[in-house]
């Protein structure tokens, strides 16, 4: 009786795994990522200005441009950080610490060289 009860119990427990599975996959548009890592496109970073895209920055010059943020906007939230199609040579998109979001534009000596204030989502 107790060994009925189990291949129950494990047939139950398979059926609810599997459903959860295709419960997900349906929830995924079809060539989205599954991982939980943002991936370029996720953090966007790919807007075209004049003839420009903009890249996602990495190592050095990201630690650089996200501690000049920081110390322009102590407790801010970065939410990315990439090279500017619009004139700069890099930007910052920040929430501030009240939540207002916020992008900073940089000079390639990464000093702040304007503002602008983005709509709240």
């Amino acid at each position: 009786m107790k060994t009925v009860r189990n291949v129950a119990v494990g047939a139950a427990l398979a059926a609810a795994v599997a459903g959860g599975g295709v419960y997900l996959a349906m929830a995924v548009p079809d060539g989205a990522s599954t991982s939980t890592a943002l991936s370029s496109s996720d953090r966007k970073g790919s807007h075209r200005a004049n003839g420009i895209t903009e890249e996602l920055l990495t190592g050095d010059t990201a630690a650089r441009v996200e501690a000049a943020a920081r110390a322009a906007h102590p407790g801010a939230t970065i939410v990315r950080v990439e090279t500017d199609a619009d004139g700069a040579a890099y930007e910052a998109h920040i929430r501030k610490a009240d939540g207002t979001p916020l992008t900073l534009k940089f000079d390639a000596s990464f000093n702040i060289t304007g503002t602008e204030e983005a709509k709240r989502r």
